[in-house]
């Protein structure tokens, strides 16, 4: 597998090899040996799947107190995906990184705790997995809003299709340091 760094600590880009034929290919998504080798988590709680039309974007969200980390990729389709640095201390916070996730590169994303993060659909439809370290707690959710002008993602449809959650999420400048998230 190889590892890409981005320009946020932690946010790393993985490409698997990819082995393939006439037939078709298989890939490892994920290898227990290869992770902690790498020195990323080999636990996680939580396998989650997403379908979406194009220009569906979800988030920008993350988890306050019980921070996951979350590997994602995409199965088919293709989708921008993006991690926003929410770590208050961090010399890169209110930063975001995004790059395209497609059944054709294979590219997987992980996300550390402390990242908002949030993808758009590029393709007709899009099937999106990942892998989170701890599980999803409701009353924990925290949220910016997708088209925040202080982070400034630059998402490649200016229209999306949001939730009404999506769609109500505050502005960074709103959220108190006590509801950003806690890293451990």
């Amino acid at each position: 597998m190889e590892v890409k760094e981005t320009p946020l600590p932690g946010v790393l880009l993985l490409v698997p090899k990819v082995h393939g034929d006439s037939r078709g290919f298989f890939l490892e998504s994920f290898h227990a040996k290869t992770f902690s080798r790498l020195g990323l988590p080999q636990l996680f709680v939580q396998d989650n799947h997403s379908r979406s039309v194009r220009g569906v974007t979800r988030g920008l969200h993350y988890q306050k107190r019980h921070g996951q980390g979350k590997l994602v990729r995409v199965v088919r389709g293709s989708v921008f995906d993006v991690a926003v640095d929410l770590r208050p201390d961090s010399p890169t916070f209110s930063r975001w990184f995004g790059t395209t996730l497609s059944e054709e590169n294979h590219a997987m994303l992980y996300i550390p705790e402390g990242f908002a993060h949030g993808f758009q659909v590029t393709s007709e439809s899009a099937d999106f997995l990942y892998k989170c370290t701890d599980f999803y707690d409701p009353q924990d959710e925290g949220g910016i809003l997708w088209n925040d002008p202080e982070v400034g993602v630059v998402w490649p449809i200016a229209e999306a299709a949001l939730s009404k959650k999506d769609a109500a999420l505050p502005l960074l400048s709103a959220v108190s340091r006590e509801d950003l998230p806690r890293v451990v």
